[in-house]
């Protein structure tokens, strides 16, 4: 909590019990109005990216850094922060992934999985790896990224997702302009507007890409690592969605335990 840590911080006592303070909270929660409430935000889906990709020049430079920021965040789990810059000559080699840092692995079978280095993260000071593979269909991550760098051929110390800007000298050197979350989502909502699609929020594409494992089958437990989560806020995931789920309500005790393993609250 921000007030505690400011306590901590200034070496003030912190006197507050944590089982009242809890309860305050819970308490201040169920009073709030609904008007203060956010609702839930949409997520992104296959279907989703396949209707938007008609809507994109991937030959244009700002498009194909665009579609591969779409289609590696919502495969990879990412949170959108971590592939697109703040705010223009933000970037920060110390913070921002590059170039430099995209790599390939391959596991004992010999299956492909793409890596993208993150120098640092919102929970980790060291970094964290965002993975993904080949994807069938026109929403393939892979072809993306590679798309993206044959169109932009961003160099191995700029952004990652950078871009050319063609006849303008003023996108950064050698004509180049950094990628942002306001340039980005612009684009696509001008996209799903021509795909008479309603615009998502940035956050939906790791929803989106969540809920895509789940409906897949992928334990609850490997997608909880592949999101590269610290905490129990996983579950609300688990908990809002139907189609996740309806597998878990079946006539099956086994299937049904290993449900109420993830979504249900610890015991206090």
């Amino acid at each position: 909590m921000g007030i505690r840590a400011w306590h901590i911080l200034h070496g003030v006592p912190w006197s507050r019990d944590k089982d009242q303070l809890d309860t305050l909270l819970r308490g201040a929660s169920k009073l709030a109005p609904s008007s203060t409430r956010r609702s839930l935000r949409q997520p992104y889906t296959r279907e989703y990216l396949s209707a938007l990709r008609p809507h994109l020049d991937l030959k244009d430079p700002m498009d194909a850094a665009v579609w591969g920021v779409l289609t590696v965040a919502f495969f990879a789990i990412a949170r959108l922060g971590e592939l697109v810059l703040p705010k223009q000559g933000s970037f920060d080699p110390a913070q921002h992934t590059t170039y430099a840092r995209v790599r390939t692995d391959r596991d004992r079978d010999g299956r492909e999985v793409w890596v993208i280095n993150l120098p640092r993260t919102k929970v980790s000071a060291t970094g964290e790896d965002l993975c993904f593979m080949h994807q069938s269909g026109t929403i393939d991550p892979v072809a993306a990224l590679l798309n993206h760098v044959a169109v932009n051929n961003p160099s191995d110390d700029a952004p990652l997702f950078s871009h050319r800007e063609p006849g303008r000298n003023g996108g950064g050197s050698n004509g180049r302009k950094e990628l942002t979350k306001k340039s980005f989502m612009a684009r696509v909502s001008q996209a799903a507007k021509a795909a008479k699609l309603t615009p998502l929020h940035g956050h939906s594409l790791r929803i989106g890409g969540t809920l895509e494992y789940m409906l897949r089958g992928i334990p609850f437990d490997v997608v909880k690592t592949m999101g590269r989560w610290q905490s129990d806020a996983f579950r609300v995931y688990l908990r809002k969605h139907a189609q996740i789920l309806a597998p878990y309500l079946q006539e099956q005790p086994e299937v049904q335990t290993t449900y109420a393993r993830y979504a249900m609250p610890p015991v206090r």
